[in-house]
């Protein structure tokens, strides 16, 4: 069982070739185009084949990757997807079966291969595959010039550590996307042929060393490999690299949080006093719209709101900065967001931006922006930029959704009713980021701390730091990706592509954590994390729609089973993989409020574009996560048409 690859991510795509009906080409030159000399030579494992009674499922999906080999080197040599006619299809059915039976491993060839494949026209050239391409040229054209660069700058180098291949895996979802649009009819059949063409592309062309290479094989083709323990080593180091580089580099990042908060601390105890900046530096500071009620405050009134911004007072902390409850001199409470580094990226320019998006924004569901300070002069703690909003007296959603978040004040747990206007207050916030302002604005972090909850406990959206204007028909392509992990489109992670069809992946997600209660991340499975998109899926795969709602529901209502099940679908509909399978976030409303009907939801690649998967070398079992309760997908799923 190989321990990573592009295909156990994406359910072994080149069975993806076998799905559906024989496709019927013409018959042509009954000779087999593939060169098939390196199947008795190469360090393929045959264990899964092995034995009386072999695991069919096992042995297809290894015979199919040992075969794509040589699908995917044609491809390299000739720019053409898979084979010219059935006939020619047919002839290479009986040479593999030849070629398997001369392996080392004395495997009985003929009735292994015609069982795994028993139409002869299974590797056939078809038109009508996935949007129409069939050779490489096609390819890109659709594809895009972009995402090819990406999908051949990741797969291209060595694929033998973690991390690369992970990055391979991930360039491989985003390149699909295209070729999914493209195709007349987004079912779940094309999305799987499209990611065929994927895969074979990545073997084919994109990896500098080619097909033949075991580390390619092996991560792009999820073929498993009879290596020696001094490679099997090798893996295992990777693995642990895998797990280690991560810890410790969240371990780095707290350590470096904990000395920011250390140096502004011990700065707000040796100053009791701001400096109040001159009239002549107001030209210094960003020049907001009449018409919006926006104030620029000075830093004195805000320090005196704030008891010098007591820690007491500290009342959220984010990556980009943090923020107190204050009392300005008419009485009115508000929050006081302060940057923690000014001068990243672009100091007064973002900030400024950040100020003119936010302050002409007016909606039900967006925190209003009250005003804002800059401080250029102050001797002790240099540049200060502060944000002013109003105040949300219920707190972020997070307070309330996650019971077991430690320091939680344990509040009481949201109804089914309370849960349901958030979901469409959120919807409806980002609706009119979107398409309520010229030019659009993206959020980028949408996620449960930054969903504050008024005295109603109607949801705002907060935090437009990380928020950015879009340019007319164009994906806005980021130079810094911002975000947190775990809520980031896996088009956004890799490249900074940015569309509004992020935030709705986004969107998706913190759907999915308030319905169910569970963090977008459980890093309490016994066997390692697991993503909520991972959980989600499995149960709706299997019909349990239910069981991805929170166990507090039950205790105090009985929602109806058509209303739960429908935010449910919508929710992992809008955290798809694949953008052109997501809603717009007016699509998406349109669906929870019951205007428009849910579309059958898409089959998806697992691991859904994340990097935590694990796997059992001992067995064939493939889950998104060991501790995920419902089915387990099983490797050789992608030959459900065939063997079960």
């Amino acid at each position: 069982m190989p321990a990573r690859g592009l295909l156990r991510a994406l359910p072994l795509l080149l069975a993806l070739l076998l799905a559906g009906p024989p496709y019927g080409a013409a018959a042509g030159n009954g000779t087999c185009p593939l060169d098939l000399t390196y199947v008795p030579t190469f360090p393929w494992d045959p264990a899964p084949c092995a034995g009386a009674a072999p695991n069919m499922t096992a042995c297809c999906q290894t015979l199919l990757s040992v075969l794509a080999i040589g699908l995917a080197g044609r491809l390299r040599s000739t720019g053409q997807f898979r084979v010219p006619s059935a006939a020619a299809s047919a002839a290479c059915i009986a040479d593999f079966a030849d070629a398997v039976a001369a392996a080392p491993a004395s495997l009985p060839g003929a009735s292994l291969v015609h069982s795994c494949f028993p139409s002869p026209d299974e590797f056939a050239v078809s038109p009508s595959f996935c949007a129409g391409v069939t050779t490489a040229a096609e390819y890109r054209a659709v594809v895009g010039n972009a995402s090819v660069a990406g999908l051949d700058a990741a797969c291209g180098p060595d694929l033998s550590s973690l991390p690369i291949c992970d990055r391979c895996q991930t360039a491989g979802i985003v390149a699909t996307s295209p070729l999914i649009a493209a195709s007349a009819n987004a079912t779940a059949e094309s999305q799987r042929n499209c990611f065929y063409l994927t895969v074979m592309y990545a073997a084919g062309i994109s990896s500098a060393e080619g097909p033949t290479s075991p580390t390619a094989a092996h991560c792009i083709l999820g073929l498993g490999l009879s290596t020696p323990p001094s490679q099997r080593s090798k893996s295992n180091n990777a693995a642990i690299y895998a797990t280690t580089i991560p810890i410790a580099f969240i371990l780095a990042l707290s350590a470096l949080a904990f000395f920011v908060w250390r140096k502004t601390r011990h700065a707000k105890k040796k100053k009791r006093n701001h400096t109040i900046p001159e009239e002549g530096s107001e030209d210094r500071r960003p020049h907001l719209r009449p018409n919006t009620g926006s104030i620029l405050f000075d830093i004195a009134e805000l320090s005196k709101g704030t008891d010098n911004f007591a820690d007491r007072n500290l009342i959220g902390r984010g990556g980009f900065g943090v923020v107190y409850r204050g009392v300005l001199a008419d009485g009115s409470v508000v929050a006081v967001k302060k940057m923690l580094n000014p001068e990243m990226d672009g100091g007064d320019e973002e900030f400024t931006n950040e100020v003119e998006i936010i302050s002409h924004l007016r909606h039900r569901n967006l925190v209003p922006l009250r005003g804002c300070c800059i401080v250029d002069d102050d001797i002790e703690e240099g540049k200060q930029m502060f944000l002013v909003y109003d105040f949300m007296p219920n707190g972020s959603l997070e307070e309330f959704i996650f019971q077991d978040r430690v320091g939680s004040s344990k509040r009481a747990a949201l109804t089914w009713a309370q849960r349901r206007n958030i979901i469409m207050d959120v919807a409806k916030g980002l609706e009119y980021l979107h398409y309520g302002v010229k030019p659009a604005i993206y959020h980028r972090d949408i996620k449960a701390t930054n969903i504050l909850l008024d005295n109603e406990m109607r949801a705002r959206v907060a935090d437009f730091g990380l928020a950015r204007r879009s340019r007319e028909g164009q994906s806005h392509l980021t130079t810094r990706v911002a975000g947190t992990h775990g809520y980031l489109a896996p088009e956004y992670a890799l490249y900074g592509q940015l569309t509004e069809k992020s935030d709705v992946y986004s969107f998706g997600v913190l759907v999915l954590e308030i319905l169910s209660g569970r963090h977008v991340l459980d890093m309490t499975a016994s066997n390692g994390p697991v993503l909520i998109t991972d959980w989600a899926w499995t149960l709706i795969k299997a019909g349990q729609s239910r069981e991805v709602l929170d166990d507090a529901l039950s205790t105090c209502e009985s929602p109806r089973g058509d209303a739960i099940e429908r935010f449910v679908l919508v929710g992992i509909l809008c955290a798809h993989v694949m953008v052109a399978l997501r809603p717009t976030i007016t699509e998406a409303v349109k669906m929870l409020e019951g205007d428009m009907d849910i579309p059958e939801i898409p089959d998806r690649p697992l691991p859904f574009g994340h990097n935590f998967l694990m796997f059992s070398e001992a067995g064939s079992n493939f889950s998104a996560s060991p501790a995920i309760s419902g089915p387990l997908m099983d490797n050789g799923d992608m030959l459900s048409g065939h063997h079960h």
